[in-house]
């Protein structure tokens, strides 16, 4: 069992082993879900997005919008 400890600003930090299996990077922004009493984080990736076409009624403007926002995000961590 894998455990995660909540700090007192409210963080939670994602052991290490699940951020390299699903390749989370800092800065990487979360869909938080609440269902049946359960929180599930889902990583908002271009993956993501790119596996369910036509979900968001923006012709594409949001998913270039979020590549773009992510790509400065690696700029200013290189």
């Amino acid at each position: 069992m894998i455990t995660a400890v909540m700090t007192s600003e409210g963080q939670l930090e994602i052991p290490t082993k699940i951020r390299r299996k699903y390749n989370i990077k800092k800065g990487t922004r979360f869909y938080v879900e609440e269902r049946n009493n359960e929180i599930i984080l889902k990583p908002i990736t271009a993956e993501i997005f790119g596996k369910i076409p036509g979900i968001l009624p923006t012709k594409g403007k949001l998913f270039r919008m979020l590549l773009e926002e992510r790509r400065k995000d690696k700029e200013k961590e290189a």
